[in-house]
């Protein structure tokens, strides 16, 4: 906004977010099969989604106990700006069964959809955590609610009767790296939950899988051994 005197880019700034904030529509889908997926998530601003030329979009996702985002992953990808998200925690233990997992929250950046002017996306990569055996025939069930639409403009702290200041602190992307006050957009989901159906083991093979597990460990470590003491040099105190 150069050439305009502070008050009226205040102004005309102010004007921006009270249209924007009229509404927006939201849809994530989970792409691919298995335990690795991509979450993709879509941002329609509506009519007025032009306003938001100078401003950051942001979805703000609670991924529950059974997916997680692998922070290694995440760091890579952005290091080749493939995607850009804030974790929180940001320590994430990736070995965790779901049963001792926890919540994770996820501030996904959504870039500007070439094929429409007022539409947001973003992808990132999840993963599935494994799940207690059930009875027979049975799948765990994860549900992802639908993501919050968070919105910095123009650097300012922007206060409007059509926009909600988030409690989040996050920095603005592309403008400055100290955080900065967010508003959440009100929104219309297609789908207030998205459902994923895993596949967990069968109580009743529980027994056959531990015997079986030990059997071949102790095959390996058979084999392993006789290799080593065939091949290997050793102490003298030590004798195969």
């Amino acid at each position: 906004m150069a050439g305009l005197s502070p008050g009226l880019a205040a102004l005309l700034c102010a004007l921006q977010v009270q249209a924007a904030g009229r509404g927006a529509a939201v849809t994530q889908e989970l792409l691919q099969e298995g335990f690795h997926r991509d979450l993709l998530v879509k941002v329609d601003l509506g009519e007025t989604g032009e306003w938001a030329g100078g401003c950051t979009v942001v979805a703000r996702s609670h991924l529950p106990p059974g997916i997680y985002v692998d922070p290694y992953e995440l760091s890579s990808l952005q290091q080749h700006n493939l995607t850009k998200a804030v974790l929180i925690p940001d320590v994430v233990d990736v070995e965790a069964p779901e049963y001792s997992a926890t919540d994770l929250v996820v501030l996904l950046y959504l870039e500007r959809d070439p094929r429409c002017s007022r539409c947001f996306r973003g992808a990132l990569p999840v993963h599935v955590r494994y799940h207690q055996p059930a009875g027979d025939g049975e799948e765990a069930l994860v549900a992802l609610k639908s993501p919050e639409v968070l919105v910095c403009c123009c650097d300012d702290h922007l206060s409007t009767e059509s926009w909600k200041p988030a409690d989040v602190e996050a920095p603005c992307s592309g403008k400055r790296d100290y955080p900065c006050q967010w508003y959440s957009a009100a929104h219309k989901p297609a789908y207030e939950e998205l459902t994923l159906q895993v596949p967990v083991g069968l109580k009743q093979h529980s027994a056959l899988v531990c015997v079986v597990t030990l059997l071949a460990t102790v095959f390996c470590s058979s084999l392993i051994l006789a290799a080593v003491c065939k091949h290997g040099h050793f102490f003298p105190l030590v004798t195969c």
